[in-house]
């Protein structure tokens, strides 16, 4: 089944929720990734990292071949130059078919987040941090970013922290730089007036043990980003589910 490409500004999120280890009742279907993807599953250690690696780009697959009129297995991506180092590990790109869809892929414990516009866009999920974690990585941020985490009130650090962290990490992703460059370069604070320019950032939610961010360039005012739960049935091998029939809609972002 065809997914209509999103309107010019706006974007489609789709989160994916990984299934406890044992309750799957199909079987991905690994022949729908490349020999690279394989192998990188094949190289985490936990059953439960490469169930979420697999799952999540087979969903990429499928959802873009959605999109595109195409058998998922066919899609072939590489990068963009880095604007740090000009080697070829920047955003991720379709460079088969020939396409002006853009797109990212996020995952983390438990937890996949896939973006598509016709914008150049990024996006990130990541577990709610533990205190420890926003201790020690908190110093790398903008003085700005800092001054505000520290200003919240006892218990509530931790969400504001992977809530930053995620607008950060989506903000990086979209001009293809990732960590490469400074996290104290850019503020991604809560006044979202000073936030990079010709880029919008967008919270999305996703539960209470995740945060997720998205960041688009050049994103007009009023426009829409639609964000999907995709269920794990659509991914396995025998009788998948037709995508935009069994998805369940959440709601809209408005820039």
């Amino acid at each position: 089944m065809r997914l209509p490409i999103p309107a010019p500004g706006d974007a489609d999120l789709w989160l994916l929720r990984q299934p406890r280890l044992g309750t799957c009742t199909g079987e991905l279907d690994l022949t729908e990734l490349d020999e690279a993807e394989r192998s990188r599953a094949g190289t985490c250690r936990r059953e439960a990292g490469r169930l979420l690696y697999s799952s999540a780009h087979i969903a990429l697959r499928r959802l873009l071949g959605a999109y595109l009129g195409a058998e998922p297995r066919q899609l072939r991506f590489g990068r963009t130059p880095c604007p740090c180092c000009g080697q070829p590990h920047g955003r991720p790109v379709l460079e088969a078919p020939a396409s002006g869809l853009h797109f990212s892929l996020s995952h983390s414990a438990g937890m996949a987040l896939i973006g598509v516009s016709t914008l150049p866009i990024g996006v990130d999920v990541e577990k709610v941090p533990s205190r420890e974690t926003v201790r020690v990585c908190t110093p790398a941020l903008h003085p700005d970013e800092q001054s505000e985490l520290l200003a919240r009130p006892d218990g509530t650090g931790a969400v504001a922290f992977g809530q930053l962290w995620t607008r950060k990490e989506a903000y990086l992703k979209g001009i293809g730089t990732g960590l490469a460059r400074d996290l104290s370069a850019d503020y991604l604070g809560a006044d979202s007036s000073r936030h990079p320019d010709r880029w919008t950032l967008h919270d999305v939610p996703c539960g209470p043990r995740h945060t997720a961010a998205a960041a688009l360039c050049d994103q007009p005012a009023g426009a829409r980003l639609r964000v999907h739960w995709l269920p794990m049935d659509c991914l396995y091998k025998e009788k998948p589910m037709p995508l935009g029939k069994q998805d369940t809609f959440l709601g809209e972002l408005v820039a």
